[in-house]
Parts: structure tokens; sequence; C-alpha cells
């Protein structure tokens, strides 16, 4: 088999390479340790950069960024005022944001944008993100066997689902349980596995993460008649047919919208390779590790803190089909564009969400040095 890496992320690689060396050649005003000044009311500049405190990250939005039907950036920005408006180089859509450092941004979806949009907001040198908190907050498929429409993850663990070799299974040896081979291997789920930590795998910190899961665990989430229907044909998934909770559980990330029972087990099953059966694949998504290749890289440049990033998902749909149904079927009824917990997932997003950022911003002084964390038992 001819190792071989995608086009796309070769490209990305070099662009990531020219962005995280912008934001390293920034004037030492910058990156000294001088006291941090109130927010100039005129808005940030790069001799006065606005010091923040929290990024919220989006994902998507299918019109504007108020007053129509909503996709993931909407709520931030009607709900949390941010009513200013800057236009960033290299971004996908302008950012949003209020003068007490509180930022969101909307990437566009995939892994390729997600990764090029946040490099080159990190860079902008009207702001300083060395103590900002990084929440990912956006909508995903659910693995029916850990939990149902409406419901939020945490992750502590995201993992790359586009970088590997792939063989069509209809040429693959017939005692391969799938023809997609991790990188630099010469079979499915080979030991010992490669150590691909910071590009096909990314850990997050589980201190901060089990923070954000204790402060939120008991947000209500909007449960729907719509919901209830589906989630009862899943009758071989008792958690599938349970109401809306709030978990940790971890993120598959790739730009392949794909679906099914067969894909389901390949989930699970590259989750627990690379991951060495720590990590529980929960959610699908696009672009989570894009966003994070690119934060590992500006946190090499000592531009963001990468202890202080966190991935919250919420489930708008199922990754496979109930009983009853084909793969194919099912995927109809995704791709018509109506989730059936569609507004309840951009609901929880932001329920979920806000109360890490209110947290956050509220109590600044306690977790402007230091990370929060829950103790270990």
């Amino acid at each position: 088999m001819k190792p071989s890496l995608s086009p796309v992320f070769l490209l990305l690689s070099l662009v990531m390479a020219s962005l995280v060396a912008g934001c390293a050649a920034r004037p030492s005003t910058f990156l000294s340790s001088r006291p941090v000044g109130p927010s100039v009311p005129s808005g940030p500049s790069e001799s006065s950069p606005m010091p923040v405190k929290v990024v919220i990250v989006t994902l998507f939005e299918p019109g504007e960024d108020t007053g129509d039907r909503p996709g993931e950036y909407q709520f931030w920005v009607e709900r949390e005022h941010l009513d200013r408006k800057l236009e960033i180089p290299g971004t996908y859509r302008p950012l949003r944001y209020r003068d007490d450092g509180v930022l969101a941004v909307c990437t566009g979806g995939g892994i390729a944008r997600s990764a090029a949009v946040i490099a080159a907001l990190a860079r902008d040198r009207r702001f300083d993100f060395r103590k900002a908190y990084w929440i990912t907050a956006g909508i995903a498929g659910i693995d029916p066997a850990d939990g149902t429409l409406g419901s939020a993850a945490w992750a502590e663990y995201i993992i790359d689902g586009d970088l590997a070799h792939e063989i069509d299974p209809r040429e693959m040896p017939a005692d391969w349980p799938t023809g997609y081979v991790p990188l630099s291997q010469s079979k499915p789920y080979e030991e010992p596995r490669k150590n691909r930590l910071g590009d096909v795998v990314f850990r997050l910190n589980p201190g901060l993460v089990d923070w954000a899961y204790r402060l939120t665990r008991d947000t209500p989430l909007m449960e729907t008649d719509i919901m209830i229907q589906n989630r009862n044909r899943y009758t071989q998934h008792p958690k599938a047919r349970q109401s809306p909770s709030v978990m940790k559980g971890d993120n598959l990330a790739a730009s392949t919208f794909w679906h099914g029972r067969l894909m389901n087990q390949w989930a699970n099953d590259w989750t627990r390779y690379w991951t060495d059966g720590r990590g529980n694949y929960v959610t699908t998504a696009m672009e989570d590790s894009g966003t994070l290749q690119a934060l590992t890289f500006l946190g090499q440049a000592g531009c963001v803190d990468t202890n202080r990033v966190l991935v919250l998902r919420t489930a708008s749909n199922f990754d496979m089909q109930p009983p009853g149904k084909t793969a194919a079927e099912n995927l109809v009824e995704e791709n018509s564009g109506k989730f059936s917990a569609y507004i309840p997932s951009l609901e929880a997003a932001y329920g979920v969400g806000s109360r890490v950022v209110h947290e956050l911003v509220n109590h600044w002084s306690r977790y402007a040095d230091t990370v929060p964390q829950t103790p270990a038992p």
C-alpha cells in the first residue's frame, strides 16, 4: 500500500505553518507580560490588543447572524449581545464580540476551513489570546448506544477520521473488518499503534472537561414530540429512548458526512484504537480535529494555551438507522435538512455552553490565571 496524505492536509499544513509563523513574529509588546489594561471603547487595535477571555467557536450559519432561521452562530450573537462586528482577514465571516473579552467566530463547515479560520483569528494582532478559553459549541450526530437526540456531550478526546489509508471494501481481504487502515500501518487496527497524538488524536485537559461537565450536568434540555417519536424507533438501544442529558463523550471528526450501522461500528473501533481503549465514541462532526490542529500549532508558538480548550457537541440526529430502515433510506431523511432535533440541539449548545462562558467571565479574577479543574478522586 502506497502511503499518502490528503492534498488538502498538505496544503493546510503549509498554510498553518505560515500563519503560526506570523503569530510567533508578533511585536514583543504583545507577547510580553505587561499588565492587562481596559478595553478601548473604539475597538481593539494592534497598539492596544484586547485581552480575550472566551472564544466561542461555531461552525455554520445558513443565513444572517441574526433574525432568520438560526444556525450555530445566531443564538450566541443574539443572546450574548455580541453586537460588535469585525472583519478578520482570512476568515469565513465577520467576528462578533463584546468589549469585556467575549468573542464568537463561525468557521464554516469542514476540517480545512475550521483550521484555517482559527489560525487566522489567533494571529490577529488586535487580540491577546494567551489566557483565552476556547469553547467549540456545535451540533452533531450521536451514537444511539450512548445517548439520544438533544443531548450534549463534552469531549475529552477528539479523533480525526480522515487521515488514513483506504481500500475499497470490495477489494479488501476477507478477514478485514474495514478497508480503512491507520496511516503507516498495513492492516486495520494493527498493533503496536503509532503515536500520533497531536494530528490524529487530540486529548483535551481532562480536569477542565470534567469541571465543565459537573458545572452543566443539570442544565434543562429541550424535548419535543418529534424527538420522542424518532428516538422510540431505536428499540435495540435503551439510551436512545431516554430523555436528553448532559454527558461526557468523545468526538470523531471527519469531513465526510457518513451514516449507518457499519460506519457506526467503524467509528467506535477507530476511537477505541487511537485512544488505547480510553475513549468512547459518542458524537460525530466535521470540524473539531481541524480546530484542535490549529490550536496545537498555535500553542507551540505561545499564542494560545491548549489547556484551556473545550469541545461541546449536541445531538441533532442519530448516526445510524433504526430497525426496519436501511442506511440509505435513513440518510435520505438526514439529507432533507430536517433533523428532528435541529432546534433542540442548537438550544442545547447555547444553553449548556453559555453556563461555562458565564462562569468564566463572571469570575474572571478566579480563572484568568488558574484553569478550573475537578480534583482527582
